[in-house]
């Protein structure tokens, strides 16, 4: 078949190369193997029953573009498991971790075309192909996880979201996450003062970089394996990721602060290629809906356990984690509606007030 030449091309890639991505082209942060101890997934794992006695067989192909000790890759895993358990063993997920195959977009791409069966990863690098998932990058919407989790689960909002998946030839199966995206820094934040002229260091998207400006900051694109060095050697003073990436990439041991901004939740999506899915027997198509509806809230619950492990290791570290006071959120909040409206501008009045609405419900 041709997507098994295009699988083993890239396996080669990978192996003769010895990189984590040999096409590149991922626009999220790649997760490197983890500088402190793993972190075990609980051996609690949901038991299923398979749901039908005649299923067809069929193997899949799942990629992402972290290791096996995130989130993400235990969301990877989990969700494989459940479709060859609820399959009886007739469907089988192969997992590709850590840019196997290519990073965020490339894989997403690869999707899109068929060549590649799911992704396991966040929303950021869809958005070149689906412009109204920019609607994640509105910063310091979610007021907590728990409130954005139910946003996820809202029909109103979450139909909107599903149908720009599926115009663009794409099925959504569903959103967990890596907790929050927050900020380290050699400059301690207490005030909205602190902020001014801080160097942090951003993805090159135009909502993050816009969201970084309004607080006063200096947001200065770069590339993610220079981070540590520049942290290092003080060309930057800062930068932002969930609690696990910093952990992961010791940016602990360079930073002073570890300041809890959540400003940003790390969505992670499950996403197959519409098609690919339609073409599936009605039966096979029930699998990975049930496989996925499981596989999501356990995941979040990983997220939940790893995040508080994470803090452990940074203060243990000798490094403070600050949180912002309720002050503090609402003059960044107020800061920020700028953004707000660059955001409603790319996405639309239908989605926007669709998402600020499901927040209401949700609080």
């Amino acid at each position: 078949m041709k997507r098994n030449k295009v699988i083993a091309l890239l396996l080669a890639c990978f192996l003769v190369l010895g990189l984590v991505a040999c096409g590149g082209g991922g626009t999220t942060d790649p997760t490197p193997a983890p500088a402190a101890p793993a972190t075990p997934a609980p051996a609690e794992t949901p038991e299923v029953e398979p749901i039908g006695d005649d299923i067809d067989p069929h193997t899949f192909i799942l990629a992402n573009a972290s290791p096996d000790d995130t989130v993400t890759g235990l969301f990877s895993h989990e969700f494989a498991r459940l479709v060859n358990e609820l399959s009886g063993g007739a469907m089988t997920v192969d997992v590709f971790p850590n840019s196997q195959l290519g990073g965020d977009a490339e894989i997403f791409t690869n999707v899109g075309i068929g060549e590649i069966d799911f992704i396991v990863g966040t929303t950021a690098p869809q958005v070149p192909t689906i412009p109204a998932l920019a609607i994640f990058d509105l910063p310091v919407v979610f007021p907590s996880a728990q409130v954005a989790r139910q946003v996820f689960e809202d029909p109103a909002f979450m139909d909107l979201v599903r149908a720009e998946y599926q115009a663009a030839g794409y099925r959504l199966l569903g959103f967990a996450d890596q907790y929050y995206r927050v900020m380290s820094s050699n400059v301690r934040i207490d005030s909205m003062a602190d902020f001014n002229g801080v160097r942090i260091r951003t993805m090159e998207n135009p909502f993050h970089m816009a969201f970084w400006s309004a607080l006063g900051a200096s947001p200065t694109p770069m590339a993610f394996a220079e981070v540590f060095i520049a942290l290092q050697q003080g060309t930057i003073d800062a930068q932002e990721n969930p609690h696990e990436v910093i952990v992961a990439n010791a940016f602990y041991e360079v930073q002073d602060y570890v300041i809890n901004t959540n400003h940003l939740l790390h969505i992670i999506a499950l996403v197959t290629n519409n098609a690919n899915f339609e073409a599936l027997t009605p039966a096979q198509q029930n699998v990975l809906i049930e496989a996925a509806n499981i596989a999501i809230p356990w995941a979040r619950a990983q997220a939940d356990a790893r995040v508080q492990q994470r803090i452990d290791v940074i203060e243990a570290s000798g490094s403070t984690v600050l949180g912002l006071s309720d002050e503090l959120r609402a003059e960044i909040i107020a800061a920020v509606q700028p953004v707000y409206e660059m955001i409603r501008e790319t996405v639309g009045d239908t989605l926007y007030n669709a998402l600020i609405e499901a927040v209401e419900r949700a609080r």
